[in-house]
């Protein structure tokens, strides 16, 4: 029998093909998100292998204490990003396409929650895509509670080595990476 080859870090995955334990709510595969209509044409995470072997691990830790990750977005092509721009041409919120893109659109940034391992949401002040100040990670005029969450969901991806951004608490960077170039390709929607 051949022995499989070794996946390169660089090569792009659908993340339920590495792990079974995430929960999905892919919302540009929907119309429920800011742009108000559907432009994924599946709802599957795709990531580069070095980022979805991160997110497996930080949601390892998230399990041991009884939460997993919820997945909103992940790799995006250029276009769509640009679709973003000219709906919402904010740099604070959505990345410029036509200066360094994002690191969605290079697969190395995700948009997630956690939730409860029973699928019960956990209470992060604000819903993904609010682009207002209470979703900052500096606001704090927030209870207790979700002050915890944010500081758990933080924490926890920040010791897998993703990053966060101060003005959305759902979304995420896999190290300060550029070395890949954005990419236009359309989601892997096959089988």
């Amino acid at each position: 029998m051949a022995q499989k080859s070794p996946i390169s870090d660089s090569t792009i995955v659908d993340l339920s093909t590495l792990s079974e334990d995430f929960a999905y709510d892919m919302r540009y595969a929907t119309t429920n998100n800011f742009l108000k209509e559907k432009v994924y044409d599946c709802d599957k995470c795709q990531l580069r292998y070095e980022a979805a072997k991160a997110l497996v691990e930080a949601n390892k830790q998230f399990m041991e204490k009884g939460y997993r990750i919820r997945l909103f977005d992940c790799y995006r092509s250029l276009d769509i990003q640009k679709k973003m721009w000219d709906i919402y041409p904010n740099p604070q919120y959505v990345a410029n396409p036509y200066k360094n893109g994002s690191q969605h659109n290079r697969g190395l940034a995700v948009d997630l929650t956690i939730e409860k391992l029973d699928g019960t949401p956990v209470d992060m002040g604000t819903d993904f895509d609010h682009f207002g100040k209470e979703a900052h990670h500096d606001y704090t005029a927030l209870s207790e509670e979700v002050l915890a969450n944010r500081k758990l969901l933080k924490e926890t991806l920040e010791a897998s080595g993703f990053r966060s951004i101060r003005t959305e608490w759902w979304h995420y960077n896999f190290k300060s990476n550029y070395r890949y170039m954005p990419a236009n390709t359309p989601q892997d929607c096959g089988e």
